[in-house]
């Protein structure tokens, strides 16, 4: 893996129990960092288009004894996909997810509606391909312009963490 979920997720400082979503959570291991990081009194939704992926990260997170993660079937390109409330989660994670997403403003949409007042939002994503890991050259999506498309979707820029040689890594905060 190129980029590194234990080391980001302390960069973006997730406070004990805070409610967080990992977006496209595949095989969990933002989900794993996040829910290490809210603690007991935390809870990590872990959102996913494939239900399958989720069963196995469920089962995963179990044997290891992650209790604090909850599985959520559903899709994050449209608004209500996530199935979560409007303003009920202080913090979302998009990793390695957003060149795949075909609505991107429905997915910026959704993280909009679902974060708090005072939420945060951790964009990360390839800053290029790699020898045939991450995306296609034509799918990535250069640093400045995921940028623009956020703050143009109701999102202020706040910094930047280091997420390893081949990703950028962008917290927001909304609007």
């Amino acid at each position: 893996m190129f980029s590194d979920p234990e080391h980001n997720i302390q960069q973006f400082r997730l406070s004990p129990g805070s409610s967080v979503v990992d977006l496209g959570a595949g095989a969990g291991y933002y989900s794993f960092a996040a829910a290490k990081a809210v603690g007991h009194d935390g809870v990590v939704y872990a959102v996913d288009v494939q239900k399958d992926i989720l069963d196995r990260m469920l089962s995963d997170a179990h044997h290891h004894g992650i209790s604090n993660i909850k599985a959520i079937w559903g899709n994050i390109e449209t608004v209500h996909g996530t199935r979560l409330r409007d303003t009920s989660v202080d913090a979302v994670i998009l990793s390695n997810t957003f060149f795949q997403v075909e609505d991107k403003k429905g997915c910026l949409d959704e993280i909009h509606r679902i974060l708090k007042t005072t939420g945060r939002f951790l964009l990360i994503d390839w800053s290029e391909s790699f020898g045939g890991m991450g995306p296609k050259s034509s799918e990535v999506i250069i640093e400045n312009v995921a940028k623009d498309m956020c703050e143009q979707h109701g999102f202020t820029y706040d910094s930047s963490i280091d997420s390893g040689a081949h990703h950028y890594g962008l917290i927001f905060r909304k609007k």
